[in-house]
This record gives C-alpha cells, sequence and structure tokens, in this order.
C-alpha cells in the first residue's frame, strides 16, 4: 500500500512541485499555483462534498426530532423514517463523506511532498526529464522562509480562513417566535457555533508548529474552498429563486383558469 501511495500520488506531486520551481524559482507561487491546480481537479468531487454538507445540516433539526420520536420504541421505524427524509429531499448521507475520503490521499501526499521539498535536499526520485535543482530556495518574496516553523502571520491568516468557511455553513439561531418547534435547531445552532471558534482556533495553533510552506499551503487551500463555496451558495441562491419565481407564475395562471 505505501508503495502504491509512492508511485501514484508523492512521486507524481513531487516531480510536478520540482518541475514548476524549475520554471518559477519561488516556493510560495509554486505553492500557490499548484493548490489551485489540485483544487481544479477536485472540483467536482468538492462541490458535491460542500452541497452534501450544507443539505444534511438543514436537515439535522427534523432529523433531531425524529430521533426523540422514536428513540425509546421503535429504531426499525426511526431508521426507515430517516431514509424517507433523506429521499424526500435527494440527500445522500454519505454524500459528505466519500468525496472527502477521495480526496484525502491526495492531500495527504501533497503534505508530505511539501514537508520534503522544503526541508531536505534529497531529491533521489525525479524523474530523469525532471532537472535536480539540487536545492530550494525556502524564501518567498523575500520575506518568508517557508521551511521554518512559528510563522504567526500564516497561522492567522489559515485560521481566518477556517472562520470564514466554517461561518458560511453554520445555523442561525432561530426566532424566540419558533417556541418549541425551534429547540432543535437552537441545539444546532449553539454547536455551530462551538465549531465556528474551536476549528480556527486549532488551526492557528496546528499551523504555527508547522513549517510555514504547510501553513501556507493550508491557508490558500481552505482560502479556495470558502470561495466555492460562495460560489455554489450563490448558485443555488438563484437557482432556489427562479425555482419560487415560477412556482408563483404557475400558481397564478391556476387562479386566473379558476376565475
Amino acid at each position: 500500500m505505501q508503495q502504491l501511495f509512492q508511485v501514484t500520488l508523492y512521486q507524481p506531486i513531487f516531480n510536478g512541485f520540482v518541475a514548476l520551481y524549475n520554471l518559477i524559482p519561488d516556493v510560495g507561487i509554486d505553492i500557490l499555483i499548484i493548490t489551485i491546480l489540485i483544487k481544479l481537479v477536485l472540483y467536482p468531487l468538492t462541490t458535491k462534498s460542500i452541497q452534501a454538507q450544507k443539505s444534511l445540516q438543514v436537515l439535522q433539526p427534523k432529523m433531531d426530532a425524529l430521533k426523540k420520536q422514536y428513540k425509546k420504541n421503535d429504531q426499525q421505524k426511526l431508521a426507515k423514517e430517516t431514509m424517507k427524509l433523506y429521499k424526500d429531499n435527494k440527500v445522500s448521507p454519505f454524500g459528505s463523506c466519500l468525496p472527502l475520503l477521495i480526496q484525502l490521499p491526495i492531500f495527504l501526499a501533497l503534505y508530505w511532498v511539501l514537508q520534503a521539498g522544503l526541508t531536505t535536499d534529497n531529491f533521489g526520485i525525479l524523474y530523469s526529464f525532471v532537472h535536480n535543482p539540487g536545492h530550494l530556495n525556502p524564501i518567498t518574496l523575500g520575506l518568508f522562509d517557508l521551511s521554518k516553523k512559528g510563522n504567526v502571520i500564516l497561522a492567522l491568516l489559515a485560521g481566518a480562513s477556517q472562520y470564514w468557511q466554517t461561518k458560511m455553513l453554520s445555523t442561525k439561531q432561530p426566532p424566540k417566535a419558533a417556541g418549541k418547534g425551534g429547540k432543535d435547531e437552537s441545539m444546532m445552532a449553539m454547536m455551530n457555533k462551538q465549531m465556528l471558534y474551536f476549528m480556527p482556533v486549532m488551526t492557528i495553533l496546528i499551523g504555527f508548529e508547522l513549517p510555514a510552506g504547510l501553513a501556507l499551503y493550508w491557508f490558500l487551500s481552505t482560502l479556495t474552498t470558502a470561495l466555492q463555496q460562495v460560489i455554489i451558495f450563490h448558485q443555488q441562491k438563484k437557482k432556489n429563486k427562479s425555482n419560487s419565481s415560477s412556482s408563483d407564475i404557475v400558481e397564478t395562471i391556476a387562479i386566473d383558469d379558476k376565475k
């Protein structure tokens, strides 16, 4: 398995990174380019994952209500009603997990590529047609040494992008007028609020302990994912608005026909 990972993912990405450095000898810019290229390749999978995650979050209050209704007497009925809820809303319970699992090996490979490329001079796995630079200069834009740990600026940027991404997926507190029906939504909103601050703080702490090049990749990867979420949510909002307008037109025609 390790050999397969090495040959199919790690080695090609490592060679691509070094080849890119030969063309543009600035590792910061190279990390930006390779992040964008990988995000473009994984765009369809990431889109499905984001859409499924948002759909599951919207359904969470209804799922919690089903659990309360059937938790003591009929687990089989609970499973049946839950699957019906998924089917009625055209949501796959595995839609947010499977794309992420497929992307995980690629992210791990890129992590090790950056770790090796920025901290060692071992280029023994280069293909014959890729020039061996002998050493990668870890200084980017004449400002940051991406091989060093403890870059506060990049760690904070990674945490801020994580906050923005999580904020877009958070559930708002229900209005007070919602009464008992809003309790599940209120609990979900509280959990989301905890994650909203917990994940960015963890990102900052971990990013501070990583080589700055990896913190830069984390920031760029999270930022591009957040931008992708903006595009997806805008498209969904536009689609929902269009469907709502179409429904209003159909309803108006039906009323006119009755008259």
